[in-house]
């Protein structure tokens, strides 16, 4: 593991790459770093390792994310900073050493979560984020987006499709269960 001071020396060049490491950061929270803003406080930001390569890819379980519940930490109950853990589908808040979701990953071996409101992927509690395409199919789940023309054209669709469990849905239906 790399020390702190290693990141605080200022050796980053124009790419965002480490001079001494080599290695691809962008701005968030891990490793702090302090900025001058326009209002002359000091603003801490953090460093965090970009990597395309995780071991822990295999252990993302899309049979049990469902992104349909409310968006609260399943510990804490708050909405501020919440993650899911891509391994077990629950909701947890933060990241840091004393977060929820660093407690998680340390006790269940859950390594991967994604922040429920920026779509970033992490691996904990390494904390580098996961930059892979194979995950991009669960970020749209998470906040499905679509064009004008697409909402147009949903119920001339007579395609089903296949859900993240391998069900098969007819896109724009939702079936009701009344229970007496």
């Amino acid at each position: 593991m790399m020390t702190k001071r290693e990141y605080d020396d200022g050796s980053l060049n124009e790419e965002g790459y480490s001079k001494r490491l080599r290695v691809p950061f962008t701005y968030d929270d891990d490793l702090m770093r302090k900025e001058q803003n326009g209002g002359g406080q000091v603003k801490r930001t953090r460093l965090v390792q970009v990597r395309k390569d995780c071991p822990y890819l295999d252990t993302v379980n899309r049979q049990v994310l469902d992104f349909d519940f409310r968006k609260l930490c399943s510990i804490s109950l708050s909405d501020f900073n919440v993650y899911a853990c891509l391994v077990c589908g629950k909701y947890y808040q933060g990241r840091g050493r004393k977060s929820h979701a660093y407690t998680h990953s340390l006790e269940a071996g859950h390594h991967i979560y994604i922040n429920l409101q920026t779509e970033k992927v992490y691996c904990l509690p390494d904390g580098y984020e996961i930059n892979d395409p194979s995950l991009d199919d669960i970020r749209h789940v998470l906040n499905p987006r679509f064009t004008k023309e697409q909402v147009e054209q949903i119920d001339k669709n007579k395609l089903w499709s296949r859900a993240l469990d391998g069900s098969d849905y007819l896109p724009g239906m939702v079936s009701l269960i009344f229970v007496h």
